[in-house]
């Protein structure tokens, strides 16, 4: 196993309190605010079949100030006071609905879109009071909605989305220079990222290969519309998760004219800009880069880290009934020793140990949408890849031997369909299946010392394989909507193993049911299973005659149980009380043959994780 030992905490104390400051100092946005009042602009529709839900009634939630959409379905407000605001809609035949968050400045004009679901009960039969709480059929607990003025006002959440979960319930606290999002007693690797519908593997700089965790985010929230956050009760649509899906939803780019904006952060640079491209398609993009490695020389920190990423998307209208979105997202990252502060103790034992680290990843997706008369399809082609390089020289000196040289690439081809139907008996069906094609290259040598010996890893591994899933879901509301039942069900398999490949034994069923007890009080639970397949670094693991020793191991799904029940309270519309509880039960988790540890309580450190011998024993 290749193991980086963590940063010295005292050297990270004085970097979070250096950054700390700097975050107060160092915000400066280019664009200069007149005095003339926020705009915002906007279209509300039926999101079944993206028909525009014209005469609607649209207020700025918790005040007076209101307009009425037009036939076709547009609306305008103007003249408002700079801030977070949220518009709350309603519309004869559709549930009452309010927007997640966004910032409206004097600036610029916001473009917003209101989605309305189309309603079963008659408006003379239940009172529906303006709430930012919404409930889905799907997953009616366990679910969080992370706005962005929550991201932005969190307390030392740095204005990264996984620092922000890391304040939630049930979300285990991590060192203060990690992003590890660890969720209801799971492991860092159990967790799974959308971007607008795009799974994105990896969210952070410097990323440890195996699992999730980083010390930075990529994801620049400037972009970001609102993200919902899921501990349990995932829909049958998501896969490979055993503790949290989080769900991010961006922005798109300005229709009117193309707009530029410059910021100097706590650790970096950016450029942001957005606008229209033709009449039919927006785009919207950023580039950011680190000044990190100027203030660790300035401290004569013994390491020199530099990331860069870019984000982009463009949104095509290519008429009332389609639409496709391309969206991407990729970083560079580099660390390298430095050699000049060595003058202490610490300094040279950290640098006796950290090797140089280079680390590159891309994600890239399309999405298509088509709506019909009662729903859509919807298509989802990407690729991601991620290549990680270590090295280091016997006593940092590069005419000797290496002691260390890593190098490995992952790369995922995805395709993925689901359509989703409303029934005229009140049933909502969402069904489809993916398929993926991976590929896993390492070659590692490595001299270390274990059991009383020095020994030397070298060994060079490549495979591909097949994974592929099918699911299918049901919901429906009874009794004017106070009873809410959904059942989904998911399989997938793997080509990696002969165990793997069949997908009956990964069968994974869900249930959840959401009951209102009274008009400001319901029950909610969920039973699930879940299963997720190995990372690749222990897939691809080769022992010192070149056999996959996993595979002859037995290494097989995780399966995770789930059991969820609980309470939400919401005395009034600005307030929600939720208690739950919840038991996991997990089999077939990774067991380390060399440490005797689960691979679940490695995820949480610098370097990369997976890459021994492993047997599928463990359970918790």
């Amino acid at each position: 196993m290749l193991y980086l030992k963590p940063y010295s905490f005292r050297v990270m104390n004085k970097i979070s309190s250096l950054l700390a400051a700097l975050i107060v100092l160092l915000y400066v946005p280019s664009e200069a605010q007149n005095a003339v009042g926020g705009s915002i602009e906007g279209r509300i529709f039926n999101q079944s079949n993206n028909n525009p839900v014209p005469f609607a009634n649209l207020v700025i939630w918790g005040t007076n100030t209101g307009t009425v959409s037009d036939t076709n379905g547009k609306f305008v407000f103007n003249g408002l006071k700079p801030g977070y605001v949220r518009i709350t809609a309603s519309s004869v035949g559709f549930q009452q609905y309010t927007s997640g968050e966004f910032l409206v400045t004097n600036a610029k004009k916001v473009f917003v879109e209101i989605p309305m679901t189309e309603s079963k009960v008659s408006i003379g039969e239940i009172t529906v009071k303006a709430s930012p709480f919404r409930k889905s059929e799907v997953s009616p607990l366990s679910l969080r909605r992370i706005g962005i003025e929550q991201i932005e006002k969190n307390p030392g959440g740095n204005r990264d989305i996984s620092r922000v979960i890391q304040s939630f319930p049930g979300v285990a606290v991590t060192p203060a220079y990690r992003n590890d999002v660890i969720v209801r007693g799971g492991g860092p690797a159990e967790n799974k990222f959308y971007l607008d519908g795009v799974e994105i593997p990896n969210l952070n700089h410097f990323a440890t290969q195996g699992a999730s965790g980083g010390p930075v985010g990529i994801i620049n929230v400037d972009f970001i519309r609102e993200v919902n956050f899921y501990s349990g009760a995932f829909p049958a649509s998501t896969s490979n998760t055993l503790s949290s899906v989080l769900d991010m939803r961006m922005i798109d780019g300005n229709k009117e004219k193309i707009r530029f904006r410059g910021s100097v952060g706590a650790s970096d640079l950016a450029l942001t800009a957005d606008g229209p491209i033709t009449k039919k398609t927006t785009f919207i993009v950023s580039a950011r880069r680190s000044y990190l490695q100027f203030l660790f020389s300035a401290l004569q920190l013994p390491f020199l880290p530099t990331y860069n990423d870019f984000q982009f998307k463009t949104r095509t209208r290519i008429s009332e009934k389609q639409e496709i979105s391309v969206i991407g997202l990729g970083a560079l990252d580099q660390s390298r020793l430095n050699l000049d502060a060595n003058s202490t103790p610490e300094q040279r034992y950290v640098l006796s140990y950290l090797p140089v680290n280079e680390q590159w990843n891309y994600t890239i997706g399309v999405v298509y949408k088509h709506f019909h008369e009662h729903g859509y399809n919807t298509w989802v082609v990407s690729r991601n890849y991620l290549n990680n390089v270590s090295y280091k020289y016997m006593n940092n000196d590069e005419s000797q031997d290496k002691i260390l040289d890593y190098d490995s690439h992952e790369t995922e081809n995805k395709l993925r369909f689901e359509k989703n139907i409303e029934t005229g008996m009140g049933y909502k069906l969402n069904f489809g299946g993916g398929v993926q094609y991976a590929q896993y290259y390492n070659n590692t040598k490595q001299k270390i010392y274990r059991d009383n010996m020095q020994q030397e890893l070298n060994y060079k591994s490549f495979i591909d394989m097949f994974h592929y899933g099918t699911f299918g879901q049901i919901s429906r509301k009874y009794f004017q909507e106070k009873l809410s039942l959904s059942l989904g069900i998911r399989m997938d398999g793997s080509t990696w193993s002969k165990q793997m490949e069949n997908p009956l034994p990964q069968l994974s069923p869900r249930f959840s049911t959401s009951l209102s007890l009274t008009p400001n009080l319901s029950w909610n639970s969920s039973i699930g299973r879940y299963f997720q397949r190995p990372p690749y670094t222990a897939l691809g693991y080769r022992d010192s005659s070149g056999i996959l020793i996993n595979r002859v191991n037995g290494l097989k799904y995780i399966r995770a149980d789930h059991y969820v029940t609980g309470f939400e309270l919401r005395p009034n519309n600005k307030t929600q009380i939720t208690l739950e509880g919840f038991f996991k039960n997990y089999a077939h988790y990774q067991f380390s043959v060399v440490d005797s540890v689960p691979l679940s309580t490695k995820g949480a450190d610098f370097g990369v994780i997976g890459t021994e011998e492993l047997t599928p024993v463990a359970s918790g």
